[in-house]
């Protein structure tokens, strides 16, 4: 299954620079004066649906937005939901909830001429609500006895966590107001509910934590821009 996700993983970056390319070598160049585009840009996470179908255990959407405030600034947001399965060696734990981020992006490439590409850092501040359930727990005991396996599943409730997301990330415009976008996001969590009885394993829109309370995403998406104005 890691293979399937590595090559869909490199498959659509391959895309994606290709597209950034193409919007590249596809733009005129016989005007000097330059407007952006000011609009509410709209969008879904690709990678999710693909994920979904590679694995039966999986269950999430995402939506992204931003809207430009500066010529090179954007607010930026996502809204998601997850439904996780995971089976470990010794446990089952499956993880449901809804999250929400809210941050900026800055494009950090120069565009020619009437251009519309970015290459961008960002940050966020994720929150997330959730449940999360644990069964099939195994517990060591004497080597002379074999382990314990306690089957009933714990479900813990009410359960929450924010963090800060560092993100870097493209998006090409492959035709009018339309964009192809690709990111990757370091995570820290700030705080969080755990169980009395077990830890956060898997947080909807964090993924995996990590050793230090640390862990990573990435999306890869296709959007719209409403234009509204041009300055």
């Amino acid at each position: 299954m890691k293979k399937k996700h590595i090559f869909t993983f490199t498959i659509s970056l391959i895309l994606l620079f290709s597209a950034f390319g193409n919007a590249q070598n596809e733009q005129k160049t016989d005007s000097t004066k330059i407007k952006k585009i000011y609009g509410f840009r709209l969008g879904i996470d690709l990678s999710n649906p693909i994920r979904t179908t590679l694995n039966k255990d999986r269950k999430a959407f995402e939506i992204t937005a931003d809207f430009r405030v500066k010529p090179n600034l954007f607010v930026a947001a996502e809204i998601g939901y997850l439904d996780q399965f995971v089976q470990e060696v010794k446990y089952d734990y499956n993880t449901k909830g809804q999250y929400g981020k809210l941050g900026i992006n800055y494009n950090v490439y120069k565009n020619w001429l009437n251009m519309d590409n970015e290459i961008f850092v960002g940050l966020r501040y994720g929150y997330s609500k959730f449940e999360q359930s644990v069964s099939n727990i195994v517990i060591n005991t004497e080597n002379s006895l074999p382990p314990l396996s306690l089957p009933e599943t714990q479900t813990f409730t009410n359960l929450n966590a924010g963090w800060l997301e560092f993100i870097l990330g493209i998006k090409a415009e492959v035709y009018k107001n339309i964009y192809l976008g690709f990111q990757l996001s370091g995570n820290k969590l700030l705080s969080q509910k755990e169980p009395e009885t077990f830890k956060n394993l898997y947080i909807p829109g964090f993924n995996r934590v990590f050793l230090n309370n640390s862990g990573f995403g990435f999306n890869y998406t296709i959007s719209y821009r409403i234009p509204i104005l041009k300055k």
